[in-house]
């Protein structure tokens, strides 16, 4: 693992050239500042708790479906308005849009897999013009969230499994994706891609990328693989997604 640095990365070879590249990302932390389930934990008033089972999973030292499950439960009750509230809340990383918008430019694809939630994630990847999203979804029963998730977790063995059929579908080989991710729920998912990508990560996550960058600017994945960007006015995080 290096850190970024004009001196000390060098590309793999395997994404050299100029043949299409996949850009898959976590989301949380990630590609926006936020938190997603704290926002909502925001309005059961248990933020402090559901944050500090958060920091313990990203840093690998909780089961993140175990954690996620916790988690969720102590928003059962909240009426599915709250979710439209944190939607508005939620603030893009500086330099994601110019990162995005530089992909498409070039007609590659891009993706997002979150361990976070469907009804904030699809929004924010309709806007962004995302076309590949996965994220995990919140039971919703008379209006009000019941404190389950539906289906199967978004852990780290399934944002890995997504790189791989995103690359399928889109006939970019694995080799070629660049993942990029802050958490340990993100690892496989770097570890499968041509060059994983630790971005502003916890310690666990820096030690075994391929690459750290420890400023908040989502764009710099761009330095790292030599492309020219396709600017974005206003891409410093503070402008609303509409």
């Amino acid at each position: 693992m290096s850190t970024i640095a004009p001196d000390d990365f060098r590309l793999p070879p395997s994404l050299e050239g100029g043949e299409p590249r996949l850009l898959i990302m976590d989301v949380d932390s990630t590609l926006i500042e936020d938190e997603v389930i704290e926002l909502l934990a925001d309005h059961a008033g248990v933020r402090a708790e559901v944050a500090a089972v958060t920091e313990a999973a990203m840093r690998g030292e909780l089961d993140f479906a175990q954690s996620l499950h916790a988690r969720v439960q102590t928003l059962t009750g909240l009426p599915i308005s709250v979710i439209h509230e944190v939607r508005r809340r939620v603030r893009l990383t500086p330099g994601a849009r110019t990162l995005v918008r530089t992909f498409r430019a070039q007609g590659w694809p891009v993706a997002v897999v979150s361990g976070g939630f469907t009804e904030v994630v699809e929004p924010l990847a309709a806007a962004l013009d995302i076309p590949y999203v996965r994220a995990n979804t919140l039971e919703v029963e008379d209006d009000r969230l019941t404190g389950r998730v539906l289906g199967a977790v978004i852990d780290r063995a399934a944002k890995a499994q997504f790189l791989r059929e995103v690359a399928a579908d889109a006939g970019v080989p694995v080799e070629r994706a660049v993942a990029v991710g802050d958490g340990a729920n993100d690892l496989d998912m770097l570890a499968a891609a041509g060059l994983g990508v630790a971005f502003c990560a916890k310690p666990a996550v820096r030690e075994q990328a391929d690459v750290a960058i420890t400023t908040r600017r989502l764009d710099r994945v761009l330095d790292l693989l030599g492309m020219d960007p396709v600017p974005v006015a206003n891409d410093d995080g503070s402008t609303p997604l509409a």
